[in-house]
């Protein structure tokens, strides 16, 4: 269908069905969190996250207690609507709206738009029509973005979003912000980062960073943001590439005294080893002519020399994540890792010891410097290409790979 024809058409059709994440329907839903009874009921643009075969999640921000929906459109004529959650409400909140979108085809276009109303009032608004192509596990193609460390830095922000291409999805891999002091830093950082609509274009998966779970308000980032899984490890699979996302956790011990007793992430690299076991044995993942995995904190670093921890010293390279997966990395024939963390661009290729490469991309713009970079992956049935580039736009790295045999 012709994209004028595709943007003006409706006509009846399928039905997508919705799962409203339970924390984000709590934390959302609070009448203390409540913060006013005029002005613009929509505070963010639309963003579309966790981008499936069969659809995606839509997180938006509201400045007051509203309900929501989504409607749909599909290239083939076809509509729906989203409109309902797990416990047979509305979705609703008075700090934000989470939906999720299901019941698409892969590989297709559609676009998406939310309809939110106030709960008391007449008050509605709709957000303008948002374009986006479900996943094609099937697909000969696939192209992935990638940014990492931005760390609330809005001039580096600005620039990634004009410089960054549409794609069949933008993957942040990790430390979105520097430290969740306050509750009221979550949304502009996770939802309208930079004032820009990060996922024009390209559907956001986010890996989590050791900076993302610091502060006593980390634990409410899990409300925001919307993963395949509903957890903060996943896999999935975009035409050739299969992707595997693992948490590092945190750059020290969980004993450390600076986290307070907050966080528990051995027991989480536990969990995701097993899951790791049993989903590269999938048979998506284990015939994937490319493999890929990215976290946020490297796997391997040219200096692996133990830490101080006492004395301010923290990890550049997640020994205990390495320890608990590496294993199943080599069995699956990884061919590289994809990380952040070190704000440093580095590309170490595979060895006998790390039969997958590493790469890593750098930091924020800081007392001028401007040691951002962002990766370009393309795969078809030659290769798989990585393209990392300052944000001068010249090439730092331009990594091939060939096909699994």
């Amino acid at each position: 269908m012709k994209r004028r024809r595709f943007l003006g058409h409706l006509a009846a059709g399928a039905v997508g069905g919705t799962l409203a994440a339970p924390a984000a329907a709590a934390a959302a839903s609070s009448p203390a969190a409540t913060a006013s009874t005029t002005g613009p009921l929509v505070v963010t643009p639309l963003v579309l996250m966790a981008p499936r075969p069969d659809g995606l999640e839509a997180v938006w921000a509201v400045s007051r207690l509203c309900r929501g929906r989504l409607e749909w459109q599909g290239e083939d004529g076809t509509t729906g609507m989203a409109a309902t959650d797990p416990f047979g409400f509305v979705p609703q909140g008075a700090k934000l709206l989470r939906v999720r979108l299901g019941g698409l085809l892969p590989g297709r276009a559609y676009r998406v738009r939310a309809v939110t109303s106030a709960t008391e009032g007449d008050a509605t608004e709709t957000t303008p029509w948002k374009p986006f192509r479900t996943l094609d596990p099937q697909g000969a193609s696939t192209s992935f973005v990638v940014w990492n460390d931005t760390h609330v830095n809005d001039a580096t922000l600005r620039e990634l979003h004009e410089q960054t291409p549409a794609a069949d999805f933008l993957l942040w891999n990790g430390d979105t912000c520097n430290d969740w002091k306050s509750d009221d830093l979550l949304v502009p950082t996770l939802l309208h980062p930079g004032r820009c609509d990060i996922t024009s274009g390209r559907p956001l998966n986010l890996v989590w960073g050791n900076h993302d779970v610091r502060g006593q308000h980390a634990y409410a980032m899990p409300g925001l943001v919307a993963t395949p899984s509903g957890r903060p490890f996943y896999a999935f699979r975009s035409g050739p590439v299969a992707f595997i996302c693992l948490h590092t956790g945190e750059d020290k011990p969980d004993s450390h005294p600076g986290f307070g007793g907050r966080v528990a992430f051995d027991a989480l690299r536990r969990e995701q080893a097993g899951w790791l076991a049993e989903t590269i044995r999938r048979p998506e993942f284990a015939a994937a002519p490319y493999r890929v995995v990215f976290c946020h904190i490297p796997l391997r670093w040219r200096d692996e020399s133990p830490q101080d921890y006492a004395r301010g010293g923290f990890d550049r390279h997640s020994g205990r994540s390495r320890a608990a997966w590496h294993d199943a990395l080599v069995a699956w024939k990884t061919q590289v890792i994809i990380s952040g963390h070190t704000h440093q661009t580095h590309w170490m290729p595979p060895t006998a010891e790390f039969p997958y490469g590493q790469l890593i991309g750098g930091g924020p713009a800081t007392r001028g410097a401007r040691a951002a970079t962002w990766m370009d992956g393309r795969a078809d049935a030659r290769r798989l290409q990585l393209v990392v580039r300052d944000l001068d736009r010249r090439v730092i790295h331009d990594v091939e790979l060939p096909p699994l045999a």
